[in-house]
């Protein structure tokens, strides 16, 4: 399940492209997951654990991901830590709820993320409420967010 903490979180990786960059092996780019969401956030393909082709760039390092996609995979590959996931843009938000529905994750945020029109389901961990959509996230999550 996703469970979101919002506002300042001292135990959260504030910078998580940082931790990525610091921590990150070959097996966290080449497992599908994180493939697919190279392919979906960045429109790059990883031809290897090293180098990913992306249509902008040309051929890449995992280092140079964008922030987005360095702290979905972090969030997936360390479940047990808290990442700022408003390093995240709203692009990267069906991902966060795929790892949520894949491993118990909490995320840290300190904006109001767009999770779509879909239902799903997250815990508010300030306010210990479970939510299903976005009517029901927005309130809550507004009133935390300054």
């Amino acid at each position: 399940m996703l469970s979101i903490f919002y506002g300042d979180m001292p135990e959260a990786v504030y910078n998580p492209v940082l931790y990525f960059k610091n921590t990150y092996t070959d097996e966290w780019i080449t497992d599908d997951l994180p493939r697919n969401m190279i392919r979906d956030v960045d429109r790059s393909t990883v031809l290897g654990p090293r180098i990913i082709d992306s249509p902008v760039l040309g051929g890449i390092s995992p280092r140079e991901l964008s922030g987005g996609v360095k702290t979905l995979i972090a969030i997936y590959k360390v479940p047990e830590k808290i990442f700022n996931a408003s390093a995240c843009g709203d692009n990267c938000a069906k991902w966060i709820l795929r790892i949520g529905e894949l491993q118990d994750v909490t995320i840290n945020l300190r904006h109001l993320m767009d999770f779509g029109e879909a239902r799903f389901t997250a815990k508010v961990l300030n306010t210990d409420q479970i939510v299903h959509n976005m009517d029901e996230l927005l309130p809550i999550a507004g009133m935390l967010v300054r």
